[in-house]
Order: C-alpha cells, then structure tokens, then sequence
C-alpha cells in the first residue's frame, strides 16, 4: 500500500510534468520566464516563512552556500525552458531521464560510497537511449544538449540540498536558493531579450507565471526538500523519472501534434525510464537486505 510520504512525492513529480505544459503555453522566452518564476517563487516563500514565524537569519557561510545552490537552480530552469522553447516538451522531459545517471555518479562524491556496479550498467543504459532519443529526433539536437544540461545541474542541486536539508527548515532553504536563483538570472537577462522585455508580459502570461511560481514551484520545492526526510536524493530522482512520462502524456492532450514522435523515440524514452525503475527496485531490495544481516548480526 502506497505511503503519505510517496503519495506527496507523486504528487510533486505531477506538478513538475506539468511546468513543461505551462512553459510552452507561455509565450516569454526562457530568461525572462524564469526570472518571473523565481521571484514569484521567493515572494510566496518569504510569506510562508513570515505567516510561519521562522527567522531569516543565517550565518555567512550557509547564505553562501544557499545561494550557491540556488544559483545551479536558476541555471538549470533556464536550461530547461530553453530546452521546451528550441524543440518540444516531449525532448525537453525525455531528457530529464538522465537524472538518475548523474545523480548515481554524484551521490559518491559528495557522500563518499563506492560507485555500484548496477549504477555503471545504467550509465551505459541510459547514454544508449540518449543516442537513439537524438537519432529519432536530430533536428532538436540544441533541445537534447540543454536538456542534459538541465538533467545534471538538476541531479547537482538535488545531491547538495540532499547534505544540507537537515540544517534549515525546508521554507527556508528554498527562499534563499529562489534569492540565489534569481540573482543568476538577473545577470543572465541583459544577454537575452533585457529587462525591458519584462515590461511587455501580457496578462494571460503574467496570471500563468503567478501560477508557475507558486503552486508549480514553490510548493513542489518545499516538498521536495521535506521528503529528504524519507527518500534519498537519488531516489528521489528516480521517482523524478516519472516526470517524463506524465509530461509527456499532457503535452500530448493539451498541444496534439506539435508533441508527436517517432516510435522510436517513445521507445528509448520507455527502455530508459524502465531501466531506471528496475535499477531502483534492485538498489531498494539490496539496502533492505543490508539492513536485515545488521539487525541479525
């Protein structure tokens, strides 16, 4: 029987497949639209933290961080839209899959494991159907490379929050890496379309970016965080893996043929996903099985 803890963390991975939708139904550049975001974002946050009575006060060390961190967030948004803007929401989501890839090569660094041999597998795994994604779909080839992109910078910033999460209320944490976010953004903007285009927003466009912001941002990113509390990084990657799929699936219903693939596209998109399930099922069974021989021993 499904968990609260991973009823919320399905939840959030839906909210995410979404953002694809909402960032194609947004005519704003990717820049732009992720400047609007992260304010949105950092706005709805400082409010919470407000209505909740949590102190904002932080030591030098851990505003740098934090902000650090939010620095590989905005770049990995920006990335991301920029991915869906330069090909489709089907190649931008598909790509996200390589997450998990990064996040298997990154979690030993960072917490100092051995790299396991099913993690190698799915790295050659997961770079094959990279290859067939990019064969099935080459015109997009811009819109694959800035959705790798996106996928590391997102296993990156998930590895990181996943050593610092115990530190700082989640609310917290987020609102500084949205300041972070922002801040990186802000020097990004001059180089694409200035500030003056923040000026030219329609409505329709601003009321969906009050959307992004809060219910399809800070939202999840708080979750996100507080379910570290139950889920590794990485299995919090897998379960982000699913993103593609729901997205996929919505992109489709709501855009129609601007969204449809090759079947071999699907195809690789499906293996890659699936070896991912697999490998977390194996990964799960091995850390249960662990867990046993220490209770016995």
């Amino acid at each position: 029987m499904i968990s609260a803890a991973q009823f919320r963390l399905q939840f959030i991975v839906l909210l995410w497949g979404f953002t694809g939708v909402l960032g194609k139904l947004i005519e704003v550049e990717a820049v732009p639209l992720v400047w609007f975001r992260v304010l949105v974002a950092a706005i709805v946050l400082y409010f919470i933290l407000r209505i909740r009575k949590i102190n904002l006060n932080l030591s030098s060390k851990d505003l740098i961080i934090l902000l650090g961190i939010g620095v590989v967030i905005g770049l990995h948004w920006m990335a991301f839209f920029g991915a869906i803007k330069v090909s489709n929401v089907a190649v931008a989501l598909s790509t996200l899959s390589t997450g998990a890839l990064f996040s298997a090569l990154l979690e030993p660094l960072f917490f100092k494991r051995k790299i396991i041999l099913s993690e190698i597998i799915l790295a050659v795994v997961v770079s094959g159907c990279i290859l067939l994604i990019y064969n099935a779909s080459p015109d997009y080839w811009l819109g694959i490379v800035l959705g790798i992109i996106c996928s590391f910078l997102s296993a990156l910033f998930s590895v990181l929050n996943g050593k610092i999460h115990t530190k700082f209320p989640a609310q917290k944490i987020m609102f500084f890496e949205m300041i972070g976010g922002w801040l990186i953004v802000c020097l990004f903007l001059p180089f694409f379309d200035g500030f003056g285009s923040l000026l030219e927003v329609s409505w329709k466009d601003l009321g969906l970016l009050i959307l992004l912001g809060s219910l399809f941002t800070a939202y999840p990113m708080i979750e996100s965080v507080s379910l570290m509390k139950y889920f590794s990084p990485f299995t919090i990657l897998l379960n982000v893996n699913l993103e593609p799929v729901y997205g996929i699936i919505l992109a489709y219903l709501i855009f129609g043929e601007s969204e449809k693939m090759t079947p071999l596209f699907y195809i690789a998109t499906a293996i890659m996903v699936l070896a991912i399930v697999v490998n977390s099922v194996m990964k799960s069974r091995a850390e249960l099985k662990k867990e046993r021989l220490g209770k016995r021993n």
